[in-house]
């Protein structure tokens, strides 16, 4: 028997060899496919030697890889030293319990977190209809006319439906006054997406609501941070009487009682949905909402989710009207937002589904009668409240709030501190009578109690706190979906049900260009949920949240590490956020040497859409470049003109390796010519995947980058979101990242404000990269880049022969994803990328990425996580649908009645009694004989984009649909 050495036993404990898909054998089959003798060989053709890493990656203690265990082990040390305590800290946070049914079923289901947006509606039909849930949630509970599919936070929210009514308001004013009872958070996301727009962010008390004039808008809390609960009908018909339009932030579980803004005139309702059933998460992520009158339905931001029908006439959903909006208006878009808060909002949304209309209204009146109970008892120790009306918010009076606060910390609860004088309470759906005898204990400490809190006695006499007139009468949750699945067993095949209808990465390799969906391991997700990291409150006492920020320390300098990058900010929560604060940042800088006339920005003609959206989000002046035919940045074009607008240059913004999937040999050059004129490198990080280990954007000659946590390193996709955007920036560049000075959060003076509502973002899922990154080390990450390298050079090497492979470099190589042009095919036959695109469904893959960045191209990136064999299979299906589409060159398919054209092909269709096409069934549903042991089913044909933009619905159907 052959002696296995220790060393060799421990090889096979790391995580390397379960996250790279390929092992040695088959990458040595793939790197002969190409004529290649090993992956470095590989590496040394691709790269441009001048920007080459020759060195190991400088990760420190986290340079060789843990095995899962010892990473886990190692993480839970960090979160430990978190305290966890009961926070009734409110401001827009609060604790919830997460259904055990949706925490196992959608949150630690990988059914559900490793989706992909879902951008080809066959296969997402499961999430489509929980998002469409998730609007008709929102709609219902704000009174409004439609709502978006989700928005980043609260914050993100507000500053989005601040520039919504600027465009579809008829004042030609720049003033925007915010309610001085808004959530601080939201103020200075706000204010910091004003700024660089011209707009002018004032403050008023809310009793001057009715005074308030030349405006085109206001911004009301409801109820206020305060825990007022305000009747502002009235004042909100006096300013728009004056022409204003009218945005309020509503909680959403008081709207099961309070009348709806909708009801009382907003033009814009905004909120978070945290409270149903997402944990704190110190901050994120959570799934903010925004929801406005139908009739401006065509200028709100973000994904909305509509109804249509398919091929066959069955009804199915899809995203609908601007969807992406930013890719085809570009520098003339009204937002960059590309994303959602998907996996979140479907557990807002699946929280009331379980619980119903009746379950929802149960909780808040509970809630809302314990906020009473409270008051009464303070009232009876002396305590002044200082508002008469709330529905889970107390502001009391004290002589000595921190003296309150440090005994509420004492007994393990944190209260929020207002002022010297004033600590607010906010109580929630986890209070229990036991909570309400801890508050008096606390409150009574140093105060003569008289007697312990008679609590049934106090109730006897609790009486509805906010206004008569307030409370809602308004049916909401009427429809089937929401008076169904309150039994577990009901939810539990629920939810399957709609799982079972999508495709994931669970089931499947999905080969999206730019997108980088790869391996999101066990063991990256499993902290997540840790109470020491998902039950703390983004505003609870540092004392308490050391563990936290030790974490995201560390994740900052192994960031720094990997892209040479010399500081960098995790709060940006989408990489549009990252775009939009990296540009900012450089805003700042120019600003700081009295040059902020710079305002010029260049970017390529093969630029990501949300680029130049983000430009114009922070008030620069887009330049189109060219590219040249091999899809290069035209480095004499972008010369010419940053020479033409050196005065004003602010920076370039270019994706490397390019977006066309190429290592530019002139990157340096490029850089060095920005720099000559006075202007600031911006380097795309969506494209890191094909970096880590192999060049860093921080050396070669950038000052700025956004990396994608959700793409290089492995947060996953969540169906459309979570995502994190952090930024990378150069020594000069460091003090002026992100604060967020309304928590005490500040970096440096010079920073600019806050881009998220919480100060590091979507915390939460941060532990996901650190794990993957400590588990790797620095050889497997290295490692996991020449794969997805190889992997895709493989594919293109080995689909060249059948498709033509659009952009290449040296000896035909690209980088981490491919480009394959259907154009001839589709110009010979007819048969476009889109007919290819729905085939493969047939064949269970989830299409390449259509379209961009060359309209009529499929875009194919497979990562480093799948297996050779998974690889071939993909393969195998793109070469039996090229001789599918020589058929139809050939005439033995008919141009129009062919697989490609009408695919996909439901088990609906299929089972017909009649089938009445000019090919058979067979090759219809079994094009290839694997098929016939496992096959995906789309549950609809292909989706009538027309008829759903001409026939808009973006909520649950009507209840005549069910009569």
């Amino acid at each position: 028997m052959t002696r296995t050495s220790l060393t060799q036993l421990e090889a096979r404990d790391a995580f390397i060899a379960r996250h790279i898909g390929p092992d040695a054998a088959e990458q040595a089959a793939m790197l002969s496919t190409l004529g290649y003798a090993s992956r470095a060989a590989l590496i040394d053709a691709l790269v441009p030697a001048n920007i080459r890493n020759q060195g190991a990656l400088p990760l420190g203690q986290y340079s060789q890889p843990m095995p899962e265990q010892e990473a886990l082990a190692k993480l839970k040390a960090i979160a430990s030293q978190n305290k966890v305590l009961k926070s009734l800290i409110g401001q827009g946070y609060y604790n919830t319990h997460t259904p055990g049914v949706i925490l196992r079923n959608i949150f630690e289901n990988p059914a559900w977190y490793t989706a992909y947006t879902p951008y080809q509606p066959e296969i997402s039909q499961g999430r489509l209809e929980a998002i469409l849930n998730f609007q008709q949630v929102v709609t219902d509970l704000t009174g409004m006319g439609i709502a978006n599919a989700s928005m980043l936070d609260e914050g993100t929210a507000a500053a989005e439906a601040m520039t919504l009514i600027q465009r579809v308001g008829k004042s030609k004013s720049q003033v925007f006054y915010v309610a001085d009872d808004v959530l601080p958070q939201t103020r200075e996301v706000v204010q910091t997406r004003a700024e660089p727009l011209g707009i002018v962010v004032r403050t008023f008390a809310p009793a001057e609501l009715a005074e308030l004039h030349d405006c085109f808008g206001v911004l009301l809390q409801y109820p206020g941070v305060d825990g007022v609960v305000r009747d502002y009908k009235d004042g909100v018909a006096a300013v728009k009487a004056k022409g204003a339009m009218v945005v309020v932030a509503a909680d959403l579980l008081a709207l099961t009682v309070l009348t709806p803004p909708g009801e009382w005139g907003a033009d814009v309702v905004v909120g978070n949905s945290q409270r149903f059933g997402v944990p704190l998460g110190f901050g994120g992520p959570h799934a903010g909402y925004l929801s406005t009158r139908d009739e401006f339905k065509r200028s709100m931001s973000g994904r909305l989710v509509g109804v249509t029908i398919d091929a066959q006439g069955n009804k199915a959903y899809r995203l609908a009207l601007q969807t992406r909006e930013q890719h085809i208006r570009r520098e003339k878009a009204t937002s960059n937002i590309c994303t959602a808060q998907v996996l979140l909002a479907v557990m807002a949304s699946m929280y009331a589904v379980y619980h119903g209309p009746a379950g929802l209204k149960q909780i808040a009146q509970r809630v809302h009668r314990y906020t009473g109970i409270l008051a009464a008892n303070l009232a009876t120790l002396g305590y002044e409240i200082s508002n008469a009306t709330f529905f889970d918010t107390l502001t009391v009076k004290t002589d000595n709030a921190e003296a309150l606060l440090a005994t509420a910390v004492a007994h393990g609860v944190n209260l929020r501190k207002v002022d010297a004088h004033h600590v607010g309470v906010s109580l929630d759906e986890t209070t229990s009578r036991a909570d309400l005898e801890l508050l008096w204990t606390i409150f009574a400490h140093g105060v003569k109690a008289t007697a312990k809190a008679d609590f049934d006695q106090v109730e006897a006499s609790v009486r509805q706190a906010f206004p008569a007139a307030l409370e809602r009468s308004s049916a909401y949750l009427s429809h089937p979906v929401f008076n169904r699945y309150h039994s577990e067993t009901e939810m539990l095949r629920y939810l399957r049900s709609l799982a079972d209808k999508d495709l994931a990465l669970d089931r499947t390799m999905i080969p999206l260009g730019s997108c980088t969906m790869k391996l999101n391991a066990t063991s990256e997700m499993i902290p997540v949920t840790w109470p020491e990291f998902s039950n703390i409150h983004p505003f609870a006492p540092d004392a308490q949240t050391i563990g936290y920020r030790e974490m995201i320390g560390q994740l900052e300098d192994m960031l720094c590490a990997l892209t040479g990058y010399a500081a960098v900010s995790l709060q940006p929560n989408a990489g549009s956020q990252g775009e939009y604060a990296g540009l900012l940042v450089i805003k700042a800088y120019h600003e700081s040497r009295g040059e902020g006339h710079r305002n010029i920005c260049l970017i390529p003609s093969s630029a990501h859409g949300t680029n130049p959206a983000s430009a114009n989000m922070v008030g620069m002046q887009v330049v189109v470049t060219a590219c040249d035919a091999s899809g290069n940045v035209d480095l004499a074009d972008l010369k010419a003109k940053a020479e033409l607008h050196a005065k004003n240059l602010a920076c370039v913004m270019v994706t490397y390796p390019s977006t066309h999937g190429v290592f530019e040999e002139g990157i340096q050059e490029l850089c060095a010519i920005i720099h000559s004129h006075g202007g600031q490198v911006y380097i795309d990080g969506a494209n890191m995947n094909a970096l880590v280990g192999v060049a860093a954007p921080g050396s070669f000659g950038g000052d700025v980058s956004h990396l994608n946590l959700h793409k290089t390193f492995c947060i996953p996709h969540g169906g459309g979101g979570p995502g994190v955007g952090p930024i990378g920036v150069g020594a000069h560049l460091a003090k002026f990242l992100p604060n967020q000075r309304s928590s005490g959060y500040q970096r440096d003076v010079a920073g600019i404000g806050a881009v998220s509502a919480a100060p590091y973002g979507s915390a939460s899922i941060l532990p996901i990269s650190w794990m993957y990154i400590a588990m790797m080390g620095a050889e497997g990450l290295t490692a996991a880049t020449e794969t997805a390298i190889l992997a895709a050079n493989y594919i293109a090497r080995r689909l060249s022969p059948h498709y033509p492979v659009l952009y290449s470099g040296h000896d035909g190589l690209v980088a981490h994803e491919c480009i394959i042009d259907l154009r001839p095919l589709t110009d010979a036959t007819g048969i476009s990328n889109e007919d290819v695109a729905k085939r493969l469904m047939d064949f269970g893959f989830h299409a390449p990425t259509m379209s961009f960045p060359v309209p009529g191209t499929l875009m194919i990136e497979p990562t480093e996580s799948e297996s050779k064999a998974e690889i071939d299979r993909f393969i195998d299906a793109m070469v039996a649908i090229r001789m599918e589409i020589a058929k139809v060159e050939n005439g033995e398919f008919d141009r129009e009645d062919n697989p490609l054209k009408h695919a996909p092909h439901t088990a609906e269709v299929l089972t017909a009694d009649k089938w009445e096409r000019k090919y058979s069934r067979e090759v219809a549903a079994f094009p290839l004989p694997s098929l016939r042991k496992q096959k995906y089913w789309p549950t609809v044909g292909r989706a009538d984009n027309v008829y759903g933009d001409r026939n808009l619905m973006c909520g649950c159907a009507p209840m005549s649909d069910y009569e």
